[in-house]
């Protein structure tokens, strides 16, 4: 008889790579903007501060919670840009967001409870919420308001069985930058309902035009129903280095110590002395790479709003631009499917985050440099002049 796997694989959502899994393998001259992955190499101060790290021995087993240092440099960051009341005991070093969210599910999430999801939503995030035996509830956030927060579109989603709300902010994919009235409507759903809040703010440093990123955790009775979640994949471009971490009340952090101690004891010892050297290094260097994906940005919104049947708005934060193609006439998989297969531009359909995403693209100007972005507006211009 073969082996059977758990249930919590068989019985949840398969994992879904979209665009991107369709592409691979293609023997084509293809233009990949539909990973979330930087342009960017990571800072060489960075890469300078691992490397003494581990020449000077520092290659053994370390702090669960993670280098003691380090945690103190990302709470006086959070309290000094996020307004968060944190200290170094309040904060987990992780393998990226991604072991973040998952450890904060799978802490706070048991099976019969609810997570609701605003849409459009980050996918890989029903897969965490699924394997913690949870149910996804999608409230759909309107695209004629720019998907903004509304609590008459969240509320009539929330159930009896409904324990935590996943927020991303700055949003991926819209790139919204959510306002402060917007994420104070949040807290008091929130609040109103007894409501844990998980909020994905791995973009928070990549604004544009004076958008302010708020912390929701920073909202008066907040701290106690808010785990934060930050990386320094996309702002300081360490995807590959996993690196993340979670900020949260300290009778919150206790339960996801559980689950990342138990997963991976704790985060790579040398990796975590690059991480300092990121948060303790000249800012010029993270503005200079903020400014060069304000001019990317710039250029694929420009362009995209100059062919038939697309309009853009603007983009607040991240480093993804989510067209509007509903008067093309397509679909959302069907435009992107003839990108790649008619212009070689892999981007995302809007479908993929969601029904309410449908009507859109996913086009991530942050993975590529400027020439490239300008040949890959080129024959998505070409492709939009003739359908």
């Amino acid at each position: 008889m073969p082996i059977r796997p758990a249930r919590r694989i068989t019985d949840t959502s398969p994992k879904n790579f979209g665009m991107f899994a369709k592409a691979l393998g293609m023997e084509a001259d293809l233009i990949h903007l539909e990973l979330g992955m930087p342009a960017e190499d990571t800072p060489q101060h960075i890469k300078d501060a691992t490397i003494a790290a581990l020449q000077a021995g520092h290659v053994h087993y370390s702090d669960l919670q993670g280098l003691p240092e380090l945690r103190s440099a990302i709470a006086d960051q959070l309290r000094r840009k996020n307004a968060l009341d944190l200290t170094a005991e309040e904060v987990i070093i992780t393998n990226g967001l991604t072991q973040a969210s998952f450890a904060a599910f799978m802490a706070f999430l048991d099976a019969g409870d609810e997570c609701l999801l605003l849409a459009p939503f980050y996918p890989q995030h029903v897969g965490k919420a699924e394997l913690a035996g949870a149910k996804v509830r999608i409230a759909p956030l309107d695209a004629s308001d720019r998907f903004s927060i509304n609590r008459t579109l969240i509320e009539p989603h929330i159930t009896a069985e409904t324990r935590a709300i996943a927020l991303i902010n700055p949003c991926n994919p819209t790139g919204r930058v959510y306002s402060g009235r917007e994420l104070q409507i949040l807290a008091e759903i929130a609040q109103d309902h007894d409501l844990l809040v998980f909020s994905d703010e791995v973009y928070q440093d990549i604004t544009y035009d004076g958008a302010p990123h708020t912390s929701i955790a920073s909202l008066p009775g907040m701290k106690e129903r808010t785990i934060t979640m930050g990386a320094f994949t996309k702002s300081h471009a360490m995807d590959g280095w996993r690196l993340g971490y979670i900020a949260a009340d300290a009778r919150l952090i206790g339960p996801c110590l559980k689950m990342t101690s138990s997963e991976v004891t704790h985060v790579n010892t040398f990796v975590q002395h690059g991480a300092l050297a990121a948060l303790t290094g000249d800012p010029a260097i993270l503005s200079g790479m903020i400014d060069r994906d304000r001019a990317r940005r710039d250029l694929v919104v420009a362009r995209l709003n100059q062919m038939p049947g697309v309009h853009c708005a603007p983009v607040e934060g991240t480093i993804y631009a989510f067209p509007d193609i509903t008067a093309t006439g397509m679909t959302s998989q069907e435009c992107a499917d003839r990108l790649l297969y008619e212009t070689g531009v892999v981007v995302e359909a809007g479908s993929f985050y969601g029904a309410a995403g449908e009507g859109h693209l996913r086009v991530c100007f942050g993975c590529a440099e400027l020439p490239v972005l300008e040949e890959a507006m080129m024959r998505m211009q070409r492709f939009f002049n003739s359908v």
